[in-house]
């Protein structure tokens, strides 16, 4: 087993430690070393296309806003594409991409319409003509087209569709969920049965489970910042970028209030999962 490959999996073992919502279960049904093959796409891209344009699709629909789980680990992936010379394009429906579009790049995509999209995807696909696709918290349409969340409630009307970007873009796809109703899940429909959700049948090239979406964003970057011999993970700010959702609006996906804290933990959780993975990657040293 090479060193990259053991790596990976100690970064897996960390993203579902807690375990809240049965990930660690469900990653016993993907493939090991999912976080080196995702962060190889990434790095793949970056090295044989400067300047190459990367989606990251990301935001849920909470109560009328966004919740913070998702948009944390994209802003953070983001910025480390751009630092080594990636295009990323944030793609989220409203609200969220109406208050991103202020500082990052975007492109949305229509809330509560999932029939005839197929279109208006192909031709964004064609326009943004990306070498990768990363989604991140995202929900995911079950067996029966519709979207739910984590409580078994029906929010298609208020969420935007995603899947066809997966579906049909003809470059590699990379998903991290952590509740089995993300993009994503449809890698290990048959694991989620053990769960009690309404499940995402939409699948992805690569699936990262972790206990909160945004860590997994995060052992993309441990990658990509080894690889790159630059401390990336150290550039991250979670309570930072949880500060500037909150001001424009963000809820917690759990507790469904405006609060410093992603799916019911505190921030210090994904700041000491950020530390082990500096740790292990020898930036702490």
């Amino acid at each position: 087993m090479s060193n990259d490959q053991q790596l990976s999996q100690q970064i897996e073992d960390i993203l579902v430690a807690r375990n809240p919502r049965g990930m660690s279960q469900i990653k016993a049904a993907l493939t090991p070393g999912y976080c080196l093959r995702a962060a190889q796409i990434l790095q793949t891209c970056i090295q044989q296309k400067p300047g190459a344009t990367i989606l990251i699709g990301t935001g849920f629909p909470v109560v009328g806003t966004f919740e913070t789980d998702g948009p944390v680990g994209a802003i953070a992936l983001y910025d480390s594409l751009e630092h080594l010379g990636a295009v990323p394009v944030l793609v989220c429906g409203q609200p969220l991409v109406g208050v991103l579009a202020e500082r990052y790049r975007t492109h949305a995509i229509r809330v509560g319409e999932h029939v005839h999209i197929e279109g208006e995807t192909l031709a964004a696909l064609n326009h943004l003509n990306p070498q990768a696709i990363v989604s991140i918290e995202r929900p995911g349409q079950a067996q029966d087209g519709h979207y739910y969340n984590m409580r078994g409630e029906n929010i298609s009307e208020r969420t935007a569709c995603f899947d066809g970007f997966m579906k049909w873009a003809e470059c590699p796809t990379i998903a991290v969920g952590d509740g089995g109703n993300e993009i994503g899940m449809g890698k290990v429909i048959h694991a989620l049965k053990k769960l009690d959700i309404v499940p995402s049948v939409t699948s992805a090239d690569e699936l990262i489970v972790a206990d909160v979406s945004n860590w997994g964003a995060y052992g993309m970057i441990a990658f990509l910042g080894l690889w790159q011999q630059q401390d990336l993970l150290a550039k991250i700010r979670p309570l930072a970028i949880l500060q500037y959702l909150s001001e424009l609006g963000s809820v917690d996906g759990v507790t469904r209030i405006n609060q410093l804290t992603e799916d019911g933990l505190p921030v210090g959780e994904g700041q000491s999962v950020i530390a082990q993975l500096r740790q292990i990657t020898g930036f702490s040293r």
